[in-house]
């Protein structure tokens, strides 16, 4: 029955099998991946079963999602939905044994039971494609593409990378919406944009990209693909560092040479991370191997020497590198606590940023110019923010969320 579907699309729709083809039983088609840019030919299971030699089944070791993760959000199972969000609602569907074509929107069960044909959609067309955006990204770097993107080396992204990845972070501290998908989207372009520089360099490709996660994934979860055991996210963290220790000793005998320094365990650790976030990282990877105080204690006590050489001290230089002494405690207190030390910071920038607005207003309100104002009607000002704030907040709790 196959071979009879496939020489009607190549008389009818101009079927190339040399460029492929993709076969999905409308039963399966929910958790099957599906490329827009080669044709689909989609029909129940038993129409498509009809004359073939069974292959068997699904390994049944291998968990089979009834959707296809990645594509398993608003379209769910409706195969109807999936098809249009993978292609443009215009595009024509051929029905095998039926002369008149539908487009994607038109396209109801009925037709769809009955065996349907898409030709392949051009990339630019159906970015929803797993291989559309390289394929963009690719397009624009040719030289009939775009002057911008032509002229970017990975030093001129390095930028616009740090700059969406803030975007997202700022986006995900919002409940979750549409929006995010979005900030998502330009993240994933950046990535996308470095896979094809080092294409172009025959370093590396995307493929490369999704190999090396994909792996390194599978490997830190023995207890998911393998048959470790951890019960609890405890257990799971140990032996991750314990994992990735491994990995660090098989790098350092894979690249030492006679002399050469050994890996360190904060290695891997980015200088250009926030100062805040590094910091709690290599104290937590040092803390790891047993550098730690014994109780909070002592880095309470270590919180007020530092504070007081800093008060002591007498030249610039000192009191910078006094003060870098004492924020490292005040994260290595944070950690202890278990309080990201980056995001309580960011909460208490808010804060003072919400505060210091209703000051502003406060201010102004009354006709006062803060840069006339002492300290006293200042610090005023600060309390009476404060006191509205909380009973906004009193009034209307889910605001602080």
């Amino acid at each position: 029955m196959l071979d009879a579907l496939v020489n009607e699309a190549q008389l009818r729709w101009g079927l190339d099998l040399t460029r492929g083809l993709q076969v999905v039983a409308l039963e399966h088609l929910a958790a099957t991946p599906i490329e827009p840019s080669r044709p689909l030919i989609v029909a129940p299971l038993a129409q498509l079963a009809r004359g073939l030699t069974p292959a068997g089944g699904a390994d049944p070791a291998i968990r089979e999602p009834a959707a296809l993760p990645g594509r398993h959000g608003p379209a769910g199972r409706d195969a109807l939905q999936i098809l249009r969000r993978l292609y443009p609602s215009d595009h024509a569907v051929g029905r095998f044994g039926v002369p008149d074509l539908l487009t994607v929107e038109a396209l109801g069960a009925d037709a769809a039971r009955s065996g349907i044909y898409l030709a392949a959609v051009p990339a630019d067309q159906s970015p929803t494609g797993a291989w559309a955006l390289p394929w963009i990204s690719w397009r624009l770097r040719e030289p009939d593409g775009c002057p911008w993107d032509r002229e970017q080396t990975h030093e001129s992204l390095r930028c616009h990378l740090l700059e969406e990845a803030y975007e997202v972070y700022d986006a995900l501290g919002d409940p979750v919406n549409p929006a995010l998908a979005g900030e998502l989207g330009d993240l994933l372009l950046q990535i996308v944009l470095h896979a094809q520089l080092a294409a172009e360099e025959n370093v590396f490709d995307l493929a490369d990209v999704q190999r090396s996660i994909g792996v390194k994934i599978v490997r830190r979860h023995p207890h998911v693909f393998g048959d470790a055991e951890a019960r609890t996210a405890g257990d799971v963290n140990r032996q991750w560092e314990q994992i990735k220790r491994q990995e660090r000793e098989t790098a350092d005998a894979a690249a030492a040479e006679p002399g050469a320094a050994s890996r360190s365990a904060l290695d891997g650790i980015s200088r250009s991370m926030p100062a805040l976030a590094a910091s709690q990282e290599m104290q937590e990877r040092a803390a790891h191997l047993g550098y730690d105080w014994p109780t909070i204690d002592g880095i309470v006590a270590k919180v007020r020497e530092e504070l007081a050489e800093v008060l002591a001290a007498e030249t610039d230089t000192d009191r910078r590198d006094e003060l870098g002494d004492l924020l490292l405690v005040v994260v290595n207190l944070a950690r202890r606590l278990g309080v990201e030390a980056e995001i309580a910071l960011r909460g208490g920038n808010d804060k003072f940023r919400r505060r210091f607005r209703i000051v502003e207003q406060l201010a102004a309100a009354r006709g006062a110019d803060l840069r006339t104002l002492d300290f006293d009607a200042l610090d005023a000002l600060w309390d009476a923010a404060k006191g509205q704030e909380a009973a906004m907040l009193a009034a209307n709790p889910e605001a602080s969320a």
